[in-house]
């Protein structure tokens, strides 16, 4: 019997610890072919290079993996991975990350590493996004590697609603073993923005953006309750955005439309 077909990829770049702990993890599952980012694509959101370039080369940091380095975004990778690398051959998962740092709540939106992931379901693909966290540069990553696991062949052996993206993360890990998983949803929560003025040696103004986030959610099913309790969160993405809740009030209350 073939073992599975495995894409990952991520947006932290193909060197990054994350990606080099999940293409192990999933080696256990199937036949892995990596197609990652040649350098950091954080908070890249879905971009898409349309305009320049795309350049993709061998890469032989894991070994008898097939891998490849891509100078475009996350979701570049995904697809050049799908339409060319592959090319007719179908994925049976897509995982990305594992990503150093949060992609919970509003996150998802600007991640590169969820946007891998949704980039695979909208290809039809069954997907997972993992995120760690914790932002040291030192982040501990050896408590979610039997998480990873697990999460990765519950998707492979069930399959996943087409359309369909996992956004998993995991909390830090602590002191206490991780409790579980919790399948969850987004927690209401903003970033904050705040834009540092500064100059350069030249006396030409810059700006640095920074902020905090903040969690307006209360709720117990959420998943930034989910890490702060130590389990690891598990939330089921869509790319359709429609407010479909907004369309017949919209129909009912605008005028002059037929």
């Amino acid at each position: 019997m073939a073992k599975p077909l495995i894409l990952v990829s991520n947006d932290d770049g193909i060197t990054s610890r994350g990606i080099r702990l999940l293409v192990n993890v999933m080696k256990e599952l199937g036949e892995v072919v990596v197609v990652a980012p040649d350098g950091p694509q954080s908070g890249m959101g879905h971009a898409i290079t349309i305009g320049n370039t795309l350049r993709l080369e061998p890469n032989d940091l894991f070994g008898d993996v097939k891998a490849y380095e891509c100078s475009g975004t996350p979701a570049d990778c995904v697809k050049i991975a799908k339409h060319f690398v592959l090319k007719d051959r179908k994925p049976d998962l897509v995982v990305s990350g594992i990503n150093h740092g949060s992609n919970t709540s509003i996150s998802v939106l600007y991640s590169g590493t969820m946007s891998a992931a949704i980039e695979a379901s909208l290809e039809g693909l069954p997907a997972i996004g993992f995120s760690l966290c914790d932002y040291s540069s030192d982040a501990d990553l050896s408590h979610v590697s039997e998480y990873v696991k697990r999460i990765a062949k519950n998707v492979l052996d069930k399959g996943l609603t087409k359309g369909v993206a996992l956004n998993v993360n995991f909390p830090p890990k602590r002191n206490e073993s991780i409790r579980g998983i919790k399948i969850c949803r987004q927690a209401n929560a903003t970033w904050q923005e705040d834009f540092d003025q500064r100059h350069d040696p030249n006396g030409r103004r810059y700006f640095w953006m920074a902020g905090n986030f903040v969690n307006h959610d209360k709720g117990e099913d959420n998943d930034e309750w989910a890490i702060a309790n130590n389990y690891v969160s598990v939330v089921p993405c869509q790319y359709d955005m429609t407010a479909h809740h907004a369309i017949l009030h919209l129909n009912e209350d605008w005028d002059d439309i037929s």
